[in-house]
């Protein structure tokens, strides 16, 4: 784990080298200012014969300017080690995102939303403090401490022996409070990414209206006030245990001084002088070993919240492309497709189980089966989202794994039930699919989806704002703009993943009027359980259970009296 933290800083070796000479420097000339501390009073203030004014101002004067140098190089050290910090940061929240956006599909699948964007946002944030100073806090303190040290074995070795002694308590009491400081962070962080699942659940709009149609708008408040009072706890837990060490600390370096003094009248033989310049020296050794012994504890917590970012980055890629994979022209693109005996599995239950089947070019074809029968899944892996545990999908006769999966994206339309539309106009979720599309070209896919004169409409047309989920607009007016923005892209497979489902009956006829004249010319998979939508299908495949056991025409399949015309006779479920 440390290796890995530290590899963070590894691209920024320059800057860690440039730091940590200003760094030095200042520890130099901090460590040397006690020492004029020690001749302003011994040689200036007390020396024989009384007060050596010009000596004194001279002093006043060198000391002066080395503060003020000193603080110079503060800052200059402060903006270096601020751009480190946020340039790491900016790295890390980078490649945790990217990341992400390469992890096989089916992690997204079995993974709550909130929990992921906790660990995108919150946890990403709540150690940017310890990226941002751990190492230069970490280099500043400690050649502090060696300076500061050094310099006490000069002034008088027998009182920095007594000081040295005293230090292992320190050591010792931030070793206790750090075990229990990361263990309480880490119950933080899952108690907030907790409530942040509590939130994205429960204040979307479709959480706030299942929560107001059923009544249970107390029983979100209470689970999230409930877990609300659990994070407050936890975070006042290690808040108290961080104070006691602060206190505990402070307690012994007030309590160490004392001791010097009580040291120094026995060992004898040291000046005014030399006893300030000690107990000031001793300040900057103590101080700084302080903020090291907090920073191991908040570094020992923060090891915590870096698992919980390590454990995503280590989750292995989707699967990349075989070597010798090439990328696929959409012109050359017939859009036959084919399953050869494919297998897909969801743990240990086989969702799809050994389905053959072909749909050839230009055809429309309906995939049909009772509720987990695997069609969505099917359709998952007609367009690479999965790969097949056995078996091969071909498109045109090439395996897809054999394609570049950058090259698939712009060969399948989708329009799903729940189209998912962004909290931005209409024609940026249209661009969404064809960022380069023109006015023109947006209006000509919304004229063929249906859509363009309800768009046109509206007081702000197509620079209308469509809401969370695409909440201002209808169920039908989603649909249809899921289609135009699907058409933008002029797929080869155009994929209808029970499109209408959820519709009533006269936007469902709506949607059916849209896609009708777009079908000829390209491939086109429905998955429903609306039958009436696919009588026209050229051809109909039933699954049931993960297996293929039907498939024809609608005529074939309805005379046969199988599964289909049960389904069709509302006789089985769907």
């Amino acid at each position: 784990m440390n290796r890995r933290v530290l590899a963070l800083f590894r691209p920024y070796r320059g800057r860690i080298a440039a730091v940590t000479a200003l760094i030095l420097f200042a520890a130099v000339l901090g460590a040397a200012l006690p020492f004029l501390t020690r001749e302003l009073i011994d040689g200036g203030l007390f020396a024989p014969g009384g007060p050596r004014p010009a000596l004194l101002c001279g002093l006043l004067a060198v000391m002066a300017a080395l503060a003020a140098l000193s603080g110079a190089l503060g800052v200059l050290q402060s903006y270096l080690t601020a751009r480190m910090g946020e340039a790491v940061m900016e790295r890390l929240r980078g490649d945790l995102y990217a990341h992400l956006q390469r992890l096989p599909f089916t992690f997204f699948t079995r993974t709550r939303t909130g929990e992921v964007q906790s660990r995108v946002i919150g946890d990403v944030g709540e150690v940017q403090s310890t990226v941002s100073s751990t190492v230069p806090t970490i280099l500043a303190n400690a050649m502090t401490c060696v300076t500061a040290l050094a310099a006490l074995f000069v002034l008088s070795w027998r009182l920095a022996l007594v000081t040295v002694a005293l230090l292992p308590a320190a050591g010792w009491l931030t070793a206790k409070v750090a075990v229990h400081q990361r263990r309480m962070i880490a119950a933080v962080q899952e108690s907030r990414a907790e409530m942040n699942v509590i939130a994205e659940e429960t204040l979307s709009v479709s959480g706030i209206l299942l929560a107001r149609v059923f009544g249970r708008t107390d029983h979100g408040v209470r689970r999230f006030q409930g877990e609300s009072r659990r994070l407050s706890d936890l975070q006042l837990r290690a808040s108290v245990s961080a104070q006691a060490l602060s206190v505990a600390l402070q307690t012994l370096f007030l309590v160490t001084p004392a001791i010097v003094y009580v040291a120094a009248g026995f060992t004898g033989a040291t000046t005014p002088g030399t006893l300030v310049a000690f107990t000031a020296l001793q300040a900057r050794l103590f101080l700084p070993t302080g903020q090291l012994l907090q920073v191991a504890v908040q570094y020992r917590a923060a090891t915590a919240v870096f698992e919980r970012i390590f454990e995503y980055l280590d989750l292995a890629p989707a699967e990349p492309d075989r070597p010798g994979a090439h990328a696929v022209r959409k012109a050359d693109v017939r859009g036959e497709i084919r399953l050869d005996g494919v297998t897909f599995r969801h743990g240990d239950r086989a969702v799809l189980d050994d389905v053959s089947l072909t749909i050839r070019p230009g055809q429309f074809a309906a995939i049909v089966g009772g509720s987990g029968s695997g069609k969505t899944t099917l359709s998952h892996l007609v367009m690479r989202l999965h790969d097949p545990d056995a078996g091969r999908v071909l498109l045109d006769g090439a395996d897809l794994r054999d394609l570049r999966r950058a090259s698939l994206a712009a060969l399948f339309g989708v329009v799903t039930q729940e189209p998912v539309l962004l909290h931005a106009s209409i024609a940026d979720n249209l661009r969404y699919a064809a960022p380069d599309a023109t006015d023109a070209e947006m209006a000509a896919a919304c004229r063929a989806a249906r859509i363009h004169d309800r768009v046109t409409a509206l007081p702000d047309g197509y620079a209308t704002i469509v809401g969370e989920r695409g909440s201002r607009l209808s169920g039908g007016e989603k649909q249809r703009l899921a289609i135009a923005r699907a058409l933008l892209t002029d797929p080869r497979v155009l994929v209808l993943d029970e499109a209408t489902s959820s519709l009533d009956t006269e936007n469902a006829h709506q949607v059916r009027d849209a896609l009708t004249p777009l079908l000829p010319g390209r491939t086109t998979i429905a998955i429903t359980h609306r039958l009436e939508t696919i009588r026209d299908a050229d051809v109909v495949f039933v699954l049931d259970e993960g297996r293929l056991i039907e498939q024809g025409t609608h005529d074939d399949l309805a005379a046969r009296g199988g599964r289909y015309a049960a389904l069709l006779d509302d006789r089985a479920p769907v």
